[in-house]
């Protein structure tokens, strides 16, 4: 799908504000409000806007160790995937997993309260997920840059 100059414009715009009004929204593009709600409805009909949610602070959550695991798995079968991916899903300390190229299978994003929770989650979860041959663990010091937003050019 073909994106103009305002769809760029509104996209970047929610993406800094998704609780932006309308109004706003079609000031900053100096478009009518009846106009930027049907561009907004049509790209969210179109799968462009996925979504709206809250970023909330993980620290004043609790949540303040974040720490990045790569999984091998003991075979690349596709019911091995299979039961790996759905294992996941249901694992709330497991915000992101992906598959990837390379020397692993999988990497996982995890936000744990601490290091002992983090020990207990491997311990207890982690190694228990279906097809986990080994992993390495990478507690995050310092978060140097967290955002969602997408290049828009």
């Amino acid at each position: 799908m073909e994106l103009d100059r305002i769809d760029r414009k509104i996209l970047q715009a929610l993406q800094q504000d998704g609780r932006i009004s309308n109004l706003k929204l079609a000031e900053s593009v100096a478009l009518s409000p009846t106009a930027v709600l049907a561009r907004v409805q049509r790209l969210t009909k179109d799968g462009i806007i996925d979504g709206y949610e809250a970023r909330l602070d993980p620290v004043k959550l609790g949540l303040g160790l974040m720490v990045f695991v790569e999984v091998l798995l003991d075979k690349t079968t596709p019911n091995v995937f299979d039961a790996f991916k759905a294992a996941v899903q249901v694992r709330s300390e497991i915000m992101e997993c992906h598959m990837v190229a390379g020397g692993f299978d999988y990497l996982l994003k995890t936000r744990m309260t601490d290091m002992n929770a983090y020990r207990e989650f491997a311990g207890t979860v982690l190694w228990q997920l279906p097809g986990v041959r080994e992993t390495r663990t990478y507690a995050v010091m310092e978060e140097v840059k967290n955002t969602t937003q997408l290049p828009i050019n």
